[in-house]
């Protein structure tokens, strides 16, 4: 009853305020902690080394697997426009001195530019 009440509140705004509640608050609170955790910790030590390592493995994976076996929308987007746009987005990437902003803005540029000129599958 309660939380019908507070959704029926919330109006059109609820889902918004799930997505936060549940999605990004308890990321947001264990990136805090490491934040804290890490404090003083050396950026050269074999352990940040290894951790940041395994990050950008498993960020990898996601990402190719998002590529490869495209959900929702992006499927109906061909392949090779997904592997094009990658690497158009990698290349600003590193071209941008490493700048996520410039490698996303590429691709998403380059999936919109592939579905204009080539359609859907």
């Amino acid at each position: 009853m309660t939380h019908d009440l507070a959704m029926s509140a919330l109006g059109e705004w609820a889902p918004y305020a799930m997505l936060i509640l549940v999605g990004f608050l308890p990321t947001e609170l264990w990136r805090m902690v490491g934040v804290v955790l890490a404090h003083g910790l050396d950026e050269e030590s074999q352990v940040i080394m290894f951790a940041r390592a395994t990050a950008t493995a498993l960020l990898t994976g996601v990402v190719g697997k998002l590529v490869i076996f495209a959900p929702g929308a992006l499927a109906s987007v061909s392949v090779t426009v997904r592997v094009g746009a990658t690497v158009l987005g990698l290349v600003a990437y590193l071209l941008a001195r490493r700048s996520v902003l410039a490698g996303v803005v590429v691709a998403t540029l380059a999936v919109m530019a592939g579905m204009a000129l080539f359609g859907g599958r």
